[in-house]
């Protein structure tokens, strides 16, 4: 019932070897967890909706959230396309 209300979103930053370093959204804070402990097939990029049991992340219940994860890259597409139309290209002049 309070499961899904507490729990936290992690990123995968990058996976080394058999450890993947996740990122929190909310403070950026950064841990290193064995793949082992993660939902199978979880790589890069992958976002993570982690439940807490006693303050601390259960992730062997963690789900992968793929709709997030599509949101996210639509909006830094969106943010890139915005970019890329205010740059008027060409040299820069010193």
């Amino acid at each position: 019932m309070g499961g899904e209300a507490a729990a936290r979103i992690w990123v995968v930053d990058r996976v080394e070897g058999r450890v993947a370093l996740l990122v929190a959204d909310d403070d950026g804070a950064r841990i290193d967890v064995p793949l082992a402990r993660l939902p199978g097939g979880v790589g890069e990029g992958a976002v993570l909706r982690v439940p807490q049991s006693g303050g601390q992340p259960a992730w062997r219940r963690a789900r992968v959230d793929e709709e997030l994860r599509r949101v996210r890259l639509d909006e830094a597409e969106g943010a890139l396309k915005r970019l890329r139309h205010r740059d008027p290209g060409g040299d820069i002049s010193l």
